[in-house]
């Protein structure tokens, strides 16, 4: 697989699968049995996946609540070590945002919560820094700047080597890199076929080097039926090229800039060497061009 960045020459360059790999649909259920989970990730490290990104706040079962929290950590953990090869993947998490009864999400940027949310990611990761710790979501109880200022604080502990944000605006995303420096490294918006108002983030990433990891990157795609309703250059597209219009979508998307690597959730192995097969597709101008109208 072709390779892009994360990071700087003060937190350090780390090169990883162009195509990354989201965990938030990985739970141990009787639909996704362990070792249905476990040929994923061999799939995914065979294709040259290696980012792999989870979050505190990211579980199973909307009934369980708050039991949920740290559940996807844990399983991902686990399968790491079970399958020895923690060194072969770059894991990122995220945390601000909590689970509560009924299955809701809710957020917590408050300096306590977002301190203690990194020391409970350390242990349920079992490591003793994360490589990448995102903040998942801004809290409209609590400035955005005294968050920036408790980013710092978990970055200056050491405990996490880099940092990142997650679904914020451009704004936004000066002000933490005037805060936080080169400690700030990659944001984490939606942005797919169907969602495309993050393309003002992905250009300030691009001038500020940050990655930009797009969440949801194959949203909107559905079935073919409605693909072809919606978004039919790319169903067109695909069709040209003989490949999915899966592949299609995130072969677009890493068209958008060189900072961009999509996160593409997976259940199935089939499903995660597919999505990585996208990093070698080289759509033409003229295909961009249909593409970039199809909104």
């Amino acid at each position: 697989m072709h390779t892009r960045h994360i990071g700087n020459d003060t937190v350090g360059r780390l090169e990883v699968g162009a195509i990354g790999l989201g965990l938030m649909t990985f739970d141990q259920t009787g639909t996704q049995p362990r070792e249905q989970l476990i040929g994923t990730v061999t799939a995914a490290l065979e294709a040259g996946v290696t980012l792999f990104d989870t979050a505190d706040a990211y579980g199973p079962g909307e009934e369980l609540g708050a039991d949920t929290q740290g559940a996807n950590e844990k399983l991902i953990a686990g399968l790491l070590d079970e399958l020895g090869v923690r060194d072969q993947v770059v894991l990122a998490t995220k945390g601000g945002h909590t689970r509560i009864a009924g299955g809701e999400w809710g957020i917590d940027g408050s300096h306590d919560h977002l301190i203690s949310a990194v020391d409970d990611s350390l242990r349920r990761l079992g490591v003793g820094q994360i490589t990448l710790w995102q903040h998942h979501r801004p809290d409209p109880d609590v400035a955005f700047e005294e968050i920036l200022q408790t980013l710092g604080e978990i970055h200056a502990s050491g405990k996490v080597r880099m940092l990142g944000l997650s679904n914020v605006d451009p704004t936004q995303i000066r002000q933490a890199h005037a805060i936080l420096g080169d400690a700030l490294v990659s944001v984490q918006n939606q942005f797919s076929p169907k969602f495309r108002s993050s393309r003002p983030e992905i250009d300030v990433c691009e001038e500020l080097g940050l990655a930009f990891l797009p969440w949801s990157p194959l949203g909107g795609l559905g079935d073919a039926k409605e693909l072809a309703a919606k978004h039919p250059a790319f169903a067109e597209v695909a069709k040209e090229l003989s490949v999915s219009s899966q592949q299609v979508a995130l072969a677009w998307e890493l068209a958008q800039s060189p900072v961009v690597i999509p996160i593409p959730g997976a259940k199935r192995a089939s499903s995660v060497s597919d999505s990585a097969a996208a990093s070698d597709i080289a759509l033409t101008q003229a295909q961009l061009d249909r593409l970039d109208a199809d909104q």
